[in-house]
């Protein structure tokens, strides 16, 4: 296969615009960049619609052996169009196109212990938040009313391969709670002004533990909906806890 040397080769092109978030959804495809990412996407059988290369980045063993297992035949690029696909400097040497999912609520099977961010708004978080589920082996996490595009490229990255093995459902609050009250979900919600401290808690599975919006937190009617809600203490001048670090806590405090 000839390497592709010009920035207005079409294939290129395509893929390039896959940086917008508008092509991202009409074309329900997105950008996965890096040796280790792409390689998560494969492993865990994510529908790999094509994969860029420049050999002269691309030159660990590792790497040399992830090209020889992929299900599609990958393209050589040149580095300046490797660097023109790119959505950081210096890249790996690596890029793959590949087919969003989208999970339901009913799909979602049997579980013991998941997280659920209502409207966030910065990607690292919510790219953070799976990778520190994953960690602390809760089952699925349920993005709530919009905000972050799952797809988006910071996702992607700070998630560290995490987002291609957790089941993510994106639904509506109020669709959810409907689903939750039949499934007989405990609802764990989290609020600075809340009476019970989160290490008093003692949660009855199957249960989802509800963070709110980062500047806001969680509406009124969110909280009222919940079955109990905790609170993180603040000893020090700080009033709240980034989103991911909050979430890092309570999670490993609950599944302990």
């Amino acid at each position: 296969m000839v390497m592709i040397i010009s920035l207005s080769n079409p294939l290129i092109k395509q893929a390039r615009a896959l940086r917008q978030k508008k092509t991202r959804f009409e074309t329900g495809l997105f950008l996965v960049e890096g040796i280790l990412h792409v390689g998560e996407a494969v492993e865990a059988g994510w529908d790999i619609q094509s994969v860029f290369y420049a050999p002269d980045l691309l030159t660990s063993s590792f790497a040399r052996e992830m090209l020889a297992r992929l299900p599609v035949t990958p393209q050589s690029v040149s580095v300046p169009v490797m660097e023109s696909l790119a959505d950081k400097e210096n890249p790996q040497g690596i890029l793959a196109v590949v087919r969003q999912k989208r999970t339901t609520l009913a799909d979602i099977k049997p579980f013991m212990r998941a997280a659920a961010l209502v409207s966030p708004q910065d990607p690292g978080n919510v790219g953070t938040v799976l990778r520190t589920l994953d960690a602390a082996g809760v089952d699925i996490l349920f993005m709530l009313e919009g905000g972050v595009e799952l797809y988006h490229p910071t996702v992607i990255r700070a998630s560290m391969g995490t987002i291609f093995w957790q089941p993510i459902v994106q639904s509506s609050f109020a669709d959810f709670l409907e689903w939750s009250r039949k499934e007989q979900i405990q609802l764990i919600g989290t609020s600075a002004k809340a009476e019970m401290d989160y290490q008093t808690l003692v949660p009855q599975a199957p249960w989802v533990l509800l963070l709110g919006n980062e500047q806001k937190g969680l509406t009124p009617e969110q909280t009222a909906a919940c079955d109990v809600t905790v609170s993180l203490p603040m000893r020090g001048r700080s009033s709240s806890l980034n989103i991911a670090v909050a979430a890092g806590v309570l999670l490993y405090q609950f599944t302990k």
